[in-house]
């Protein structure tokens, strides 16, 4: 009888698994004679150059495949569940957790929260390893899974029970020094929550983390995101215009320190911060390779740069009229109009309406694009002339289907606004294409 898991969803072509006849719906069952329990057990044995592989077929019977081939090739097969197992839910309950400040009757699964190392590694999800074992950590080391994304927050281990309220949350830098020590690559995250971690504990918490090794290669430091839901949850303030500023400064000395002790800056900041406190984000050769862009960090000066290199290198000279709409959210409004500015100034034929939708779904302090709803989207463009199409960000929508966070799927939105929608990647190049085709 065939297992719940490890069921093959997808081989692909011209692959060793389709050379060998392995089909959709076969079981995998072990590699080298060791049961794959998990993804990472996966990864870890099929990348031998010699491998025995047992599958179990459709009617049951049970092939061993021996294969030859090079170090790390892969089979060519993909899985019905990514991960090969279940995944592992989190037993924090940060004051931060933007799942606790959730209205009821959204879909289940946004509801669900991560907390699996094998996700951070697969997807890039931040894990607080608050809810690993120290075999789990060895597990990690041995199989070498790197990178990993941590949420980290602050390395103070009284201040960190307390945030995440977890018992198991104070060994935090034991245990990035663990990793950082055996060679993994780690990226932090820090959710930075007025009178809590912010300001002098702020400055612990980077001054601990610089003494780890160049295996911690960034730190993000995010606001607090408050939504109009945390009725019975801890009382935070969020960030203004003037708390921006000052953590902008805080932030600015450390990179200084940073860039002359490490030879880059290391911690840096989700562009968030510089708009409230309207500052321009630092330029594009402040962000390195862009490791942070998940955060929000140096995403507006990544597509700016994209954009004017695109536009750089187009000698478009269509003449047809195109009106088109973009909708976003208040955070990046300013910034989109002048993007669309820099657009319509090379293509005067071009004509680009910004729309800024507030977030009444979640409440006003809630301002990134990507936490916009289907309902808020058309209830605040109903009626308005958006020209030949909307375009709209594609980190409004699920990963694998066109779905907003309240359930309303693009067609829906085409329906009651009467217009086209394409949704287009958040990439200055991709944006610019779309006017020249």
């Amino acid at each position: 009888m065939k297992q719940n898991k490890n069921i093959i969803s997808k081989v692909f072509k011209e692959s060793i698994a389709e050379e060998l006849e392995v089909q959709v719906g076969d079981v995998l069952l072990t590699i080298n004679g060791e049961p794959v329990v998990d993804i990472i057990d996966y990864l870890f044995l099929v990348a031998d150059e010699y491998i025995e592989v047992e599958i179990e077929k459709a009617d049951g019977e049970v092939w061993l495949l021996e294969v030859d081939k090079e170090y790390d090739d892969k089979l060519g097969i993909e899985f019905e569940n990514p991960i090969l197992d279940h995944a592992k839910s989190c037993r924090n309950k940060c004051l931060f957790c933007f799942v606790d400040q959730m209205p009821k009757g959204m879909r289940s699964s946004l509801y669900f929260k991560d907390d699996d190392s094998r996700l951070s590694f697969l997807q890039g999800n931040f894990v607080t390893l608050t809810n690993v074992s120290d075999e789990d950590l060895q597990r990690m080391v041995r199989y070498q899974i790197s990178p990993i994304n941590v949420s980290i927050h602050t390395t103070n281990p009284v201040l960190r029970v307390e945030m995440l309220k977890n018992k198991f949350a104070g060994h935090i830098l034991e245990r990035l020094k663990y990793l950082t020590d055996n060679n993994i690559e780690v990226n932090g995250q820090i959710v930075l929550c007025p009178c809590f971690n912010d300001g002098s504990e702020l400055d612990r918490t980077l001054k601990d983390l610089a003494e780890l090794n160049d295996q911690l290669g960034s730190v993000a430091i995010v606001p607090i995101g408050l939504t109009k839901y945390r009725q019975g949850l801890v009382e935070v303030e969020g960030f203004d215009k003037e708390r921006a500023l000052l953590t902008i400064e805080q932030i600015d000395k450390w990179q200084a320190y940073f860039l002359k002790n490490k030879g880059r800056p290391f911690v840096y900041l989700s562009d968030e911060f510089y708009v409230l406190a309207e500052k321009e984000v630092p330029p594009y050769e402040a962000y390195g390779d862009f490791a942070q862009l998940e955060n929000g960090v140096g995403l507006m000066r990544k597509f700016e740069y994209e954009l004017i290199e695109a536009l750089n290198k187009t000698c478009y000279s269509g003449t047809q009229s195109k009106k088109v709409s973009i909708v976003t959210g208040v955070a990046a409004y300013d910034f989109m109009c002048r993007m669309a500015d820099l657009v319509m100034d090379r293509l005067p034929h071009v004509c680009i309406d910004v729309h800024e939708v507030s977030n009444v779904y979640f409440g006003d302090r809630i301002t990134v694009a990507g936490l916009l709803t289907g309902q808020d989207v058309i209830n605040a463009l109903k009626g308005k002339e958006l020209g030949d199409c909307l375009l709209m960000a594609s980190v409004m929508f699920k990963s694998d289907e066109p779905v907003m966070l309240d359930d309303v799927h693009v067609d829906e939105v085409k329906k009651e606004l009467n217009t086209q929608v394409e949704i287009v990647e958040v990439n200055g190049k991709a944006f610019l294409d779309r006017f020249i085709r």
